[in-house]
């Protein structure tokens, strides 16, 4: 039995202030001396950013759709050792997940009530974690969020305990919502005015992510801090985290995933350099603790600075991120392009995903790249693609056998040409329902537009180390 004092913070659809809240929660926690774990539902990199600076811990995602159900109060657990306190920051509506055509279920979801797979209700009913709901109550008078906060409170299992009320105009206008709320039964834990000081800057795929504006970012959260310090009852939003039972499963473990996944390490520490900086800020740290616990040293680089890979480099991860908004940058720096260019040319192992796939092509928007995919050129497009992949693999690589399933997501706006057919000099990597073959494997590079969460597949670290060690399993 462990127990962690945690809550989930939802609300009822995307934009009503749930980053603002569960960020300022997580600052304000921070500076009266707690430990606070930040968590997140869903595949997103760019809050655990925020989360990251509000807390000093890694920002963990909690997936049930890429991960499993069964690793949801593990990888929890996991992340949160040693803290005071959990806060888990939803995604868009309390009920919406991963639903739509060709989207497998999730076994138990139904069973447990918790809205839509994957989505903040059922990984609150997971966790048994008490919600507290951000109301937008910006165009609504009181009785009307009340009748809201009823409908989220009833429908379903989730346990919503509390309301946080957002951007209130006037004191009244406070008054008429507080009122209605707790006729219902329920607290109002806070109420925050309508302030455009706590906007964060945003482009085409979300939120700036927080390394690519540090100082900015760090200023932002301080302030995010202080709003929900002086908005909310600090002490009553603990006291309901507190009520959360014990959870009666193991925390994950990275060494035993790899080991259960049959993986042998090697009997030396191949390195494995992993693309960091402002230009590709994706990347779950599970997977980096996966590649350590399968017998690799993992080190960062900086394709922005760093003009050579690390020296002893046997292996590269490059993540996702936003490569075109730096693609002059990346571009300029020819040596490091030339040498990842030569590195993957021998057929040394190199994984990609997304930014990193743009960066291995020819070129992007024009901009010449390491060009280990001879001929493939990227470009922005004008909509975004989005959304969970159910993917087969259709090619061996250094972490997949043709026929294996995985499960990840897509998050990018941009396309490359071109695709795939006779005479190309590399394979498709993947395929899923709603697409042609997917991706690029040649040699021992796979680089595709796929993220993957490597605890619900913990044998591709163990395969990429063995592929870095000269094995190959």
């Amino acid at each position: 039995m462990v127990s962690v004092p945690r809550l989930v913070v939802a609300a009822p659809s995307s934009g009503s202030g749930k980053t603002t809240v569960a960020t300022g929660l997580m600052a304000a926690f921070a500076a009266r001396g707690l430990e606070v774990s930040p968590h997140k539902v869903g595949p997103d990199y760019i809050d655990p950013g925020y989360h990251a600076l509000a807390t000093g811990r890694p920002g963990r995602n909690l997936d049930p759709w890429m991960t499993s159900e069964e690793l949801v109060v593990p990888l929890f657990l996991h992340g949160a050792a040693g803290a005071d306190v959990a806060v888990v920051e939803g995604v868009m509506g309390m009920y919406d997940g991963a639903t739509g055509p060709g989207m497998p279920g999730l076994g138990a979801s139904g069973s447990l009530g918790g809205g839509d797979p994957a989505s903040t209700a059922h990984v609150a009913t997971l966790l048994d974690a008490p919600v507290v709901l951000v109301v937008d109550a910006s165009a609504a008078a009181g009785r009307s969020v009340a009748a809201l906060v009823h409908g989220f409170r009833s429908f379903g299992t989730a346990r919503v305990a509390g309301v946080i009320l957002n951007r209130l105009g006037s004191d009244g206008h406070e008054r008429m919502c507080r009122d209605a709320v707790e006729e219902l039964g329920l607290p109002v834990l806070g109420a925050l005015r309508r302030r455009e000081d706590a906007a964060t800057p945003s482009r085409h795929l979300g939120l700036v992510p927080a390394a690519e504006r540090h100082a900015d970012a760090v200023d932002a959260v301080r302030r995010l801090g202080a709003l929900v310090a002086s908005s909310c009852d600090l002490d009553a939003v603990l006291a309901l985290a507190r009520t959360a039972p014990a959870l009666t499963a193991a925390p994950w473990d990275p060494a035993e995933a790899v080991a259960e996944a049959g993986n042998a390490t090697p009997g030396e520490r191949p390195r494995i350099a992993v693309a960091g900086g402002p230009a590709f800020t994706f990347g779950y740290m599970e997977n980096e603790e996966l590649l350590d616990a399968a017998g690799a040293e993992v080190v960062r680089f900086d394709p922005l600075r760093d003009e050579a890979l690390p020296e002893g480099t046997r292996g590269v991860v490059i993540g996702g991120g936003f490569p075109e908004v730096y693609a002059s940058e990346l571009s300029a720096n020819e040596p490091l392009r030339m040498e990842i260019g030569d590195f993957a040319k021998a057929s040394r192992p190199v994984y990609a995903e997304c930014a990193g796939l743009l960066y291995l092509a020819q070129e992007l928007d024009g901009a010449p790249m390491c060009a280990v995919l001879d001929g493939v050129k990227a470009t922005m497009a004008p909509r975004l693609t989005l959304g969970y992949r159910a993917a087969v693999a259709v090619a061996d690589s250094v972490v997949a056998r043709t026929g294996e399933r995985l499960r990840g997501h897509e998050f990018h706006r941009t396309v490359t040409e071109p695709g795939h057919g006779a005479g190309r000099p590399w394979q498709a990597a993947w395929q899923w329902s709603t697409s042609g073959p997917e991706g690029f494997v040649k040699g021992g590079c796979v680089a595709s537009y796929l993220h993957l969460h490597w605890a619900g597949a913990p044998w591709l670290a163990g395969r990429l180390v063995a592929a870095c060690g000269g094995e190959r399993v």
